[in-house]
């Protein structure tokens, strides 16, 4: 990884659908090193997908909820039995394991507040391991940031 690949990565967060021609003038790159380049950064898995970011408020009312996982035992087998459990909740749509307070933060998008509760519901009655969890309904987000600063982590010191 050199500044002209870490450069790519940058650029392809906030413009997703350029053309290589576009990323190449970009960068500062002509357009056949920057295929290359790009198409190394793929096979090397540094670009998981490519996609596009949905306006869920656009499509209609929904709710975001933030939600701490707390499991009643902590062997490998019962964090296991919790994340298959919680991989096959499409609403779950982050799921983090932490450390400190609870085991597990989870990003929960729902049509409403029942409709979260079913949610929860049915990962307790699932034999997921849950013995407590803490929810935190979103209000407002007036920062969400969909690209991560490469250059401040991985540029320069």
């Amino acid at each position: 990884m050199d500044r002209l690949d870490f450069k790519i990565l940058a650029y392809l967060q906030e413009h997703g659908r350029v053309t290589n021609v576009g990323l190449a003038n970009a960068i500062g790159l002509s357009p056949s090193p920057c295929l290359s380049r790009l198409k190394r950064l793929e096979e090397e898995g540094f670009i998981k997908s490519y996609g596009a970011r949905i306006a869920l408020e656009k499509l209609g009312d929904y709710l975001m909820v933030f939600t701490e996982i707390t499991l009643a035992d902590h062997r490998n087998t019962d964090l296991n039995r919790f994340l298959a459990q919680a991989r096959n909740v499409p609403e779950i749509v982050e799921c983090h394991h932490v450390s400190g307070g609870y085991d597990y933060f989870l990003k929960v998008v729902a049509r409403s507040v029942s409709h979260y509760q079913r949610i929860i519901e049915g990962l307790l009655e699932s034999d997921a391991g849950i013995i407590k969890y803490f929810s935190y309904i979103v209000l407002d987000s007036p920062i969400v940031r969909e690209a991560y600063p490469i250059d401040s982590l991985f540029g320069p010191a």
